[in-house]
């Protein structure tokens, strides 16, 4: 067996892309329309782990509301400096909901609301403002 990758389902491509890609850093592998079908399937990747696959998949028309319930869980990405990244979505206008107070743990959630959770590589780095300060907002 072989794990391949991981689905959810997004409203609105551009705004999922600028979020995974530019916030996140994840790379478009490859993409596939399915007129018949009505949906448009993007893979994304972490360039350091290029064989764990999102895919973000469009239902073409679609009005269904995918809701926000908590049973998907999230997505996880290790970051070289979580401060540095929860800075950069951040600037791009998301909101950290779960802060990097631990200097270890941030959580986000993308236009769709799904949880992704952001874990610092090596270890902790020391508390840092205003992150250390910062109090949760919304869910993750």
């Amino acid at each position: 067996m072989k794990y391949l990758h991981s689905m959810v389902r997004v409203r609105d491509v551009d705004a999922s892309l600028r979020f995974f890609c530019e916030g996140l850093g994840l790379k478009e592998t490859r993409r596939m329309e399915s007129a018949a079908g009505k949906f448009t399937l993007i893979y994304l990747a972490a360039p350091a782990s290029p064989e764990a696959e999102v895919e973000l998949t469009y239902n073409w028309g679609s009005d269904e509301d995918y809701g926000s319930a908590r049973n998907f869980g999230h997505l996880a990405f290790e970051v070289d400096d979580i401060y540095r990244t929860c800075q950069h979505l951040q600037d791009l206008g998301y909101t950290i909901n779960r802060p990097p107070r631990d200097g270890h743990m941030a959580f986000v959630r993308s236009p769709d609301l799904i949880s992704i959770e952001l874990l610092q590589r090596g270890g902790h780095l020391p508390p840092q403002e205003p992150w250390a300060s910062m109090a949760n907002t919304g869910v993750w």
